[in-house]
């Protein structure tokens, strides 16, 4: 399966905006660029996520599959992130096994979206 993982680069993350420096969320987005693709995961930058009080955020859809968001992320994470955008990417339903996601995905997930139903 492809995965999308989209990263809000418009989240502040509490903190004050400075001028002409990156908000916290381009900058885990710019992290996550930085550590190379993952396997089956398409990195896409949106503007919000509407999660601003749990910043910065980041989303996992697939064709067909369960969505999540995730909040309280930092650029340190990235590399978990990825991690955990490449197991979501390996399932056919965006269903990883508890035991299985990364610590942040387990503890840190603000929703999840059950799939569009195929049009009949």
């Amino acid at each position: 399966m492809s995965a999308t993982l989209h990263v809000c680069t418009t989240c502040r993350a509490g903190e004050p905006v400075v001028d002409g420096q990156p908000v916290p969320g381009a900058r885990l987005h710019a992290a996550l660029l930085a550590q190379g693709k993952a396997a089956g995961v398409r990195i896409v930058s949106v503007e919000c996520l509407s999660a601003c009080s749990a910043g910065c955020a980041v989303s996992l859809s697939a064709p067909g599959a369960w969505s999540y968001v995730y909040g309280r992320l930092t650029e340190a994470d990235a590399p978990t992130i990825l991690d955990g955008a490449a197991r979501y990417g390996a399932t056919a339903d965006g269903i990883v096994p508890w035991r299985d996601r990364p610590e942040i995905f387990r503890k840190q997930s603000l929703a999840r979206i059950p799939p569009l139903e195929a049009a009949e």
